[in-house]
Protein backbone atom coordinates (compact mmCIF):
# COMPACT_ATOMS: atom_id res chain seq x y z
CA UNK A 1 0.00 0.00 0.00
CA UNK A 2 2.92 2.29 1.19
CA UNK A 3 4.09 1.62 -2.77
CA UNK A 4 1.05 2.57 -4.61
CA UNK A 5 0.87 6.04 -2.26
CA UNK A 6 4.71 6.89 -3.33
CA UNK A 7 3.60 5.85 -6.70
CA UNK A 8 0.94 8.18 -7.01
CA UNK A 9 2.62 10.79 -5.37
CA UNK A 10 5.32 10.64 -7.93
CA UNK A 11 3.16 10.57 -10.65
CA UNK A 12 1.33 13.72 -9.36
CA UNK A 13 4.64 15.71 -8.98
CA UNK A 14 5.30 14.83 -12.77
CA UNK A 15 2.19 15.97 -14.30
CA UNK A 16 3.02 18.76 -16.15
CA UNK A 17 1.04 22.62 -15.83
CA UNK A 18 -1.37 21.80 -19.21
CA UNK A 19 -2.13 18.74 -17.19
CA UNK A 20 -3.40 20.35 -14.61
CA UNK A 21 -4.63 23.52 -15.84
CA UNK A 22 -6.84 20.97 -17.88
CA UNK A 23 -7.96 18.81 -14.69
CA UNK A 24 -8.54 22.86 -13.21
CA UNK A 25 -10.56 23.47 -16.03
CA UNK A 26 -12.65 20.40 -15.97
CA UNK A 27 -13.13 21.29 -12.33
CA UNK A 28 -14.31 24.50 -13.12
CA UNK A 29 -16.58 23.22 -16.08
CA UNK A 30 -18.53 20.59 -13.56
CA UNK A 31 -19.22 22.94 -10.64
CA UNK A 32 -20.35 25.18 -13.10
CA UNK A 33 -22.97 22.65 -14.81
CA UNK A 34 -23.96 21.76 -11.59
CA UNK A 35 -25.64 24.87 -10.97
CA UNK A 36 -26.83 25.07 -14.44
CA UNK A 37 -24.80 27.87 -15.57
CA UNK A 38 -24.01 27.91 -19.91
CA UNK A 39 -20.67 29.11 -18.73
CA UNK A 40 -19.56 25.70 -18.00
CA UNK A 41 -18.85 25.06 -21.65
CA UNK A 42 -16.38 27.69 -22.10
CA UNK A 43 -14.31 25.78 -19.56
CA UNK A 44 -15.43 22.47 -20.46
CA UNK A 45 -13.92 23.55 -24.06
CA UNK A 46 -10.55 24.75 -22.55
CA UNK A 47 -10.28 21.56 -20.34
CA UNK A 48 -11.04 19.26 -23.36
CA UNK A 49 -7.96 21.29 -26.00
CA UNK A 50 -5.34 21.14 -23.47
CA UNK A 51 -6.16 17.42 -22.23
CA UNK A 52 -5.81 16.99 -26.37
CA UNK A 53 -2.42 17.93 -26.01
CA UNK A 54 -1.79 16.24 -22.97
CA UNK A 55 -3.17 12.87 -24.66
CA UNK A 56 -1.08 13.36 -27.57
CA UNK A 57 2.29 13.81 -25.55
CA UNK A 58 1.17 10.42 -24.33
CA UNK A 59 0.69 8.67 -27.66
CA UNK A 60 -2.49 7.80 -26.37
CA UNK A 61 -3.98 8.46 -29.98
CA UNK A 62 -7.49 7.03 -29.59
CA UNK A 63 -8.60 8.86 -26.44
CA UNK A 64 -7.80 12.29 -28.59
CA UNK A 65 -10.14 10.97 -31.24
CA UNK A 66 -12.74 10.07 -28.71
CA UNK A 67 -12.81 13.55 -27.04
CA UNK A 68 -12.85 15.39 -30.56
CA UNK A 69 -16.39 14.41 -30.09
CA UNK A 70 -16.80 15.76 -26.48
CA UNK A 71 -15.49 19.12 -27.92
CA UNK A 72 -18.39 18.86 -30.91
CA UNK A 73 -20.91 18.13 -28.07
CA UNK A 74 -19.49 21.00 -25.79
CA UNK A 75 -19.87 23.27 -28.68
CA UNK A 76 -23.21 22.59 -29.72
CA UNK A 77 -24.71 22.95 -26.42
CA UNK A 78 -22.75 26.35 -26.40
CA UNK A 79 -24.49 26.73 -28.92
CA UNK A 80 -28.09 25.12 -28.50
CA UNK A 81 -28.01 27.07 -25.16
CA UNK A 82 -27.02 30.95 -26.17
CA UNK A 83 -28.13 30.76 -29.78
CA UNK A 84 -31.68 29.15 -29.24
CA UNK A 85 -33.68 32.16 -27.94
CA UNK A 86 -36.74 29.24 -26.31
CA UNK A 87 -33.64 27.71 -24.65
CA UNK A 88 -32.78 30.60 -22.08
CA UNK A 89 -35.62 29.51 -20.05
CA UNK A 90 -36.14 26.04 -21.22
CA UNK A 91 -36.78 23.95 -18.02
CA UNK A 92 -34.67 21.28 -16.70
CA UNK A 93 -36.71 18.00 -17.39
CA UNK A 94 -36.87 14.12 -17.02
CA UNK A 95 -36.53 11.51 -20.12
CA UNK A 96 -39.46 10.04 -21.83
CA UNK A 97 -39.04 7.31 -23.84
CA UNK A 98 -38.16 9.30 -26.99
CA UNK A 99 -34.81 10.30 -24.86
CA UNK A 100 -34.63 6.88 -23.07
CA UNK A 101 -34.66 5.26 -27.02
CA UNK A 102 -32.56 7.77 -28.21
CA UNK A 103 -29.91 7.21 -24.97
CA UNK A 104 -29.79 3.62 -25.17
CA UNK A 105 -28.72 3.86 -29.17
CA UNK A 106 -26.01 6.08 -27.84
CA UNK A 107 -24.73 4.19 -25.67
CA UNK A 108 -25.14 0.66 -27.76
CA UNK A 109 -24.04 1.92 -31.22
CA UNK A 110 -21.31 4.48 -29.88
CA UNK A 111 -19.86 1.34 -28.22
CA UNK A 112 -20.18 -0.99 -30.84
CA UNK A 113 -18.43 1.54 -32.83
CA UNK A 114 -15.66 2.25 -30.69
CA UNK A 115 -14.85 -1.15 -29.98
CA UNK A 116 -14.16 -2.09 -33.86
CA UNK A 117 -12.29 1.30 -34.18
CA UNK A 118 -10.18 1.02 -30.94
CA UNK A 119 -9.56 -3.51 -31.69
CA UNK A 120 -8.60 -3.44 -35.47
CA UNK A 121 -7.42 0.15 -36.48
CA UNK A 122 -5.73 1.36 -33.10
CA UNK A 123 -3.16 -0.46 -30.64
CA UNK A 124 -5.53 -0.48 -27.43
CA UNK A 125 -5.12 -2.98 -25.00
CA UNK A 126 -8.56 -2.15 -23.46
CA UNK A 127 -10.77 -1.47 -26.17
CA UNK A 128 -13.76 -2.30 -24.87
CA UNK A 129 -13.31 -0.65 -21.55
CA UNK A 130 -12.00 2.40 -23.40
CA UNK A 131 -15.11 1.81 -25.50
CA UNK A 132 -17.47 1.56 -23.07
CA UNK A 133 -16.53 4.75 -20.98
CA UNK A 134 -16.44 6.82 -23.69
CA UNK A 135 -19.81 5.43 -25.34
CA UNK A 136 -22.08 6.61 -21.83
CA UNK A 137 -20.22 9.55 -21.61
CA UNK A 138 -21.38 10.40 -25.09
CA UNK A 139 -25.27 9.60 -24.15
CA UNK A 140 -24.27 11.74 -20.95
CA UNK A 141 -23.47 15.01 -22.62
CA UNK A 142 -25.82 14.54 -25.63
CA UNK A 143 -28.62 14.77 -22.44
CA UNK A 144 -26.71 17.97 -21.01
CA UNK A 145 -26.91 19.32 -23.94
CA UNK A 146 -31.00 18.73 -23.92
CA UNK A 147 -30.61 19.70 -19.83
CA UNK A 148 -32.22 16.33 -18.99
CA UNK A 149 -32.21 15.59 -15.89
CA UNK A 150 -30.67 11.53 -15.92
CA UNK A 151 -27.33 13.11 -18.10
CA UNK A 152 -25.49 12.64 -14.20
CA UNK A 153 -26.58 8.88 -14.30
CA UNK A 154 -24.80 8.89 -17.45
CA UNK A 155 -21.89 10.78 -17.15
CA UNK A 156 -21.41 8.57 -13.62
CA UNK A 157 -21.67 5.34 -15.55
CA UNK A 158 -19.03 6.60 -17.67
CA UNK A 159 -17.14 7.80 -14.79
CA UNK A 160 -17.49 4.73 -12.39
CA UNK A 161 -15.43 2.83 -15.16
CA UNK A 162 -13.41 5.46 -16.22
CA UNK A 163 -11.97 5.96 -12.83
CA UNK A 164 -9.76 2.35 -12.53
CA UNK A 165 -9.34 2.73 -16.47
CA UNK A 166 -6.88 5.79 -16.18
CA UNK A 167 -5.39 4.49 -12.96
CA UNK A 168 -4.75 1.43 -14.92
CA UNK A 169 -3.23 4.16 -17.72
CA UNK A 170 -0.84 5.72 -14.94
CA UNK A 171 -3.13 9.03 -15.46
CA UNK A 172 -3.40 9.55 -11.94
CA UNK A 173 -4.15 12.92 -11.43
CA UNK A 174 -7.15 12.44 -14.78
CA UNK A 175 -8.25 9.96 -12.53
CA UNK A 176 -8.76 12.18 -9.26
CA UNK A 177 -10.38 14.62 -11.35
CA UNK A 178 -12.57 11.78 -12.56
CA UNK A 179 -13.54 10.51 -9.16
CA UNK A 180 -14.18 14.26 -7.92
CA UNK A 181 -16.64 14.65 -11.11
CA UNK A 182 -18.21 11.55 -10.18
CA UNK A 183 -18.87 13.12 -6.31
CA UNK A 184 -19.96 16.41 -7.55
CA UNK A 185 -22.14 14.49 -10.17
CA UNK A 186 -24.11 12.90 -7.16
CA UNK A 187 -25.05 16.45 -6.18
CA UNK A 188 -25.91 17.65 -9.70
CA UNK A 189 -28.74 15.09 -9.36
CA UNK A 190 -30.05 16.21 -6.15
CA UNK A 191 -29.55 19.62 -6.88
CA UNK A 192 -31.40 19.65 -10.83
CA UNK A 193 -34.39 17.71 -9.15
CA UNK A 194 -34.83 19.92 -6.85
CA UNK A 195 -35.32 22.53 -9.36
CA UNK A 196 -37.52 20.18 -11.24
CA UNK A 197 -39.66 20.30 -8.11
CA UNK A 198 -39.29 24.28 -7.81
CA UNK A 199 -40.63 24.71 -11.51
CA UNK A 200 -43.16 22.47 -10.99
CA UNK A 201 -44.63 24.36 -7.77
CA UNK A 202 -44.59 27.52 -10.08
CA UNK A 203 -46.00 25.94 -12.87
CA UNK A 204 -48.94 24.59 -11.04
CA UNK A 205 -52.15 26.49 -10.60
CA UNK A 206 -52.50 28.00 -7.33
CA UNK A 207 -55.74 26.91 -5.10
Amino acid sequence: MEIIFEQVITALQQTSWLERFSVLCGIIQVLLSKNNKVSNYFFGILGILSGMYVLFGAKLYAEIALNMYYLVMSIYGWWYWVTNTSMKNQPITVCDRKDWAVTMGISLLGFVFLYLILEHVTDSDVPAWDAWVSSTAWAGMWLLAKRKLENWLLLNVSNAFAIPLLIHKDLYLFAALTLFLFIVAIFGFLKWRRLIHIQNLKSSPSC
